[in-house]
């Protein structure tokens, strides 16, 4: 069979699910297959609900708004190939789908980690300078820091995945996910892949060890600011945060947890590290919108009006 890119030797890559469970598919899918619906239904919820309460219209909701989106995408991204090998035994994908889903799920996890640092800044102002923050978070600086977060989270990953598309691919074609991950597909290269093995490590440094060392020292910054108010408000005050720190820790206990399995455990079953990397694609996308629904009054009071103006207007009707 011809291949389309260049010096390729094949056009395309064979996924894995969970090797020798092939019988029990559709016990392992169902599970899933739920948590996918819970992600779609708890961030899609919150998105409708953000467009259309008009007292959600603030800076903290646009980046919460942002954030299910990015988790509804990323969601999006892993779905159809994952359902696909555990439903319709479907392992077979393309180099070109292949690489662009790994770009998707590179970039997205970027993204998220920017997402979750701009929420930090949401609250940094919030607390620190309350009469200042509607002028300094302006609609159109709220702009300016989500596309600062998409272009970081969608340019930083091209250059290691452009190669790919360049790479002979001599070895077994076979993937250990159900999903195309770069650091699963430059194993099967026969080339020299010293830049895609060098650049991935530095930008994951650069950019979750700063974002969680930035969101760390905003989160210092505000504690020092509450402990100088009243004690009434010190706990109002908090109450704003705990579900954006929910958040982070969520994230970041998920990515440290793979990146310590993918990193040591080499002597782990490979068991593990599947439920590992669905862990990390599928906790912090289903656990968001609960967070938020628990923790937040105002989402709460938000879904609360959604149903009952539906309710009524579906009443008169």
């Amino acid at each position: 069979k011809p291949s389309m890119w260049p010096n390729s030797s094949s056009d395309s890559f064979l996924l894995t699910s969970f090797p020798g469970l092939e019988t029990s598919h559709h016990w392992i899918s169902t599970p899933l297959f739920f948590v996918y619906i819970s992600v779609f239904f708890g961030n899609g919820t919150l998105l409708l609900l953000i467009k259309e309460d008009h007292n959600l219209h603030e800076p903290m909701y646009y980046f919460l708004a942002m954030l299910a989106a990015t988790d509804l995408a990323l969601t999006l991204t892993t779905m159809p190939t994952v359902l696909g090998v555990l439903w319709l035994d479907h392992r077979e994908i393309g180099n070109g789908a292949c690489f662009s889903q790994a770009y998707f799920i590179h970039s997205l996890s970027f993204v998220e980690s920017g997402v979750l640092l701009a929420m930090a800044y949401d609250r940094f102002v919030a607390i620190r300078n309350p009469l200042r923050y509607t002028s300094i978070l302006t609609n159109t600086r709220v702009v300016k820091i989500c596309l600062g977060v998409l272009i970081r989270g969608f340019v930083s990953v091209i250059p290691p995945i452009v190669p790919l598309y360049f790479f002979p691919y001599c070895h077994s074609h076979i993937l250990s996910h159900a999903f195309c991950l770069h650091q699963d597909i430059i194993k099967l290269a026969c080339a020299d892949i010293t830049f895609n093995r060098l650049y991935p490590v530095v930008l994951v440094v650069l950019i979750f060890m700063l974002d969680s060392l930035s969101i760390l020292i905003s989160y210092v910054l505000i504690l020092k600011s509450v402990l100088s108010i009243a004690s009434k408000e010190r706990s109002k005050a908090l109450n704003t945060c705990v579900s954006h720190i929910c958040c982070v820790l969520v994230f970041y206990v998920t990515v440290i947890g793979l990146s310590l399995i993918h990193r040591f455990g080499k002597s782990v079953p490979h068991v593990v590290h599947l439920i590992m990397s669905y862990v990390y694609f599928l906790f912090p996308p289903l656990m968001n919108p609960i967070i938020y629904s628990v923790k937040t009054k105002q989402i709460q009071r938000g879904i609360f009006r959604f149903f009952t103006t539906h309710r009524v207007n579906t009443c008169l009707q």
